[in-house]
């Protein structure tokens, strides 16, 4: 009789670790009953993963689900042989603690090289001494909490990516951190407190994406920064603005950017770039920018006046997105008229294609600055017009369709609120 091949068994041992590595812990460890070749197989993964499917139980005991999940990483880390390449523990019920300060220790020990650790609930986790010296880490990722690098680190030599979320770090120790990760290529930060000026020396950063609330942003050395997506979720008043004796933030935050190809200028950040001196253009415009998007008050000359000088120093602009900060379109500005005067400069938008609008009331400036659009951009595609509101949406559409189009592929598209 013949015997039918075990093809579970016979997988060859890089599939099986392929297989393996697409599941979570615990189907990974259930998996080894398939066959003896599986059973211990769980052992060797290098990447290991605890989230809410590790605890199968549904309780709202905290104590039950903590006491369930720290089981589960210390049986994990016990059995475990070979190198861990990357750890990743996120439970929303799990708060931090001297588990998780064991866990770093251990791997601490290991070639670690990506190390995510996101802290849903309770106070800001204070990161232990021994993380910092993870010098194969690659990835760093981390969600509340609190970090205070101790006086003889250096800096993480092999680090490209970082990802700081809802942290606290004195601003020294930022600065340090940042400054001494020659290989950072991608940096994230999102609600921080205990530093309030960004200041970026990195480099090799090719991506940036921040938002908060900060005093100042200053680049520098940051040659092949191509993306940056910025928002400042506070209004800072002008005399926060301009900062250090700077006669104009917008002339200082491009100095260092000369590569930019996507740039999103978020919340109140333009307001930022409009204290002190803006000039008509940037002494060197940006000839890579092709993706750009502004949220801007319409209502604000300074704001306008400054969104000009980007627009004047984006040649090969190809996508446009404007956005108007709700709460400051509900007055009228006095100078509604700007647009039409850059008109007679004989400006084009040589390459723009695509725009968006989004969240105007559909009167004055707004209205002003969707007419010097389309009579500038002679090949433009589409562009996409989204009210803050449905009243006098007829009026506005009416409107759309009255202005005169340079180019005679534009398509005009309303979307409801």
């Amino acid at each position: 009789m013949d015997v039918e091949p075990d093809m579970i068994s016979n997988l060859p041992g890089h599939i099986i670790d392929k297989i393996l590595s697409l599941l979570s812990i615990k189907d990974a460890v259930r998996m080894s009953i398939l066959s003896s070749k599986w059973r211990f197989k769980w052992v060797t993964l290098p990447c290991l993963v605890f989230d809410n499917q590790c605890v199968s139980i549904s309780s709202q005991d905290q104590t039950l689900v903590k006491n369930k999940l720290v089981n589960i990483v210390d049986h994990v880390l016990l059995l475990h042989t070979g190198p861990i390449h990357r750890f990743r523990l996120s439970h929303r019920d799990f708060l931090g603690g001297s588990d998780i300060d064991r866990w770093i220790l251990y791997l601490s020990r290991t070639p670690i090289r990506e190390f995510i650790l996101e802290i849903w609930k309770g106070q800001h986790y204070k990161l232990p001494s021994c993380l910092y010296n993870c010098q194969s880490l690659i990835h760093l990722e981390l969600f509340n909490a609190l970090l205070k690098p101790p006086p003889m680190f250096k800096g993480f030599m092999s680090l490209k990516s970082l990802d700081l979320q809802h942290i606290i770090m004195a601003q020294g120790a930022f600065e340090n951190l940042i400054s001494n990760c020659p290989l950072l290529e991608r940096l994230t930060l999102m609600n921080f407190d205990g530093f309030t000026h960004l200041n970026i020396h990195a480099p090799n950063l090719q991506f940036f994406d921040t938002g908060g609330v900060f005093y100042d942003v200053n680049f520098k050395n940051t040659v092949l920064l191509a993306t940056v997506s910025i928002g400042l979720y506070a209004d800072i008043k002008n005399d926060k603005n301009l900062v250090d004796g700077n006669s104009s933030n917008l002339l200082k935050f491009f100095t260092h950017l000369p590569r930019i190809q996507k740039l999103e200028i978020q919340s109140y950040f333009l307001k930022y770039l409009a204290a002190g001196n803006v000039p008509r253009k940037l002494p060197v415009p940006c000839i890579d920018l092709t993706h750009l998007s502004i949220r801007i008050n319409f209502n604000s000359l300074e704001e306008k006046l400054a969104a000009l000088c980007l627009l004047r120093s984006s040649p090969n602009l190809q996508e446009l997105e404007m956005l108007a900060r709700p709460e400051e379109q509900t007055a009228l500005g006095t100078e509604t008229n700007l647009w039409n005067e850059e008109a007679r400069w004989n400006f084009s938008f040589a390459h723009l294609r695509v725009v968006k609008i989004t969240g105007i009331p559909g009167v004055g400036p707004q209205l002003d600055f969707i007419n010097f659009l389309l009579a500038n951009s002679p090949v433009l595609e589409k562009m996409t017009v989204k009210p803050a509101s449905g009243e006098g949406g007829w009026e506005l559409v009416k409107e759309l369709l009255r202005f005169r189009r340079a180019s005679v592929r534009a398509q005009i598209f309303y979307l409801g609120p």
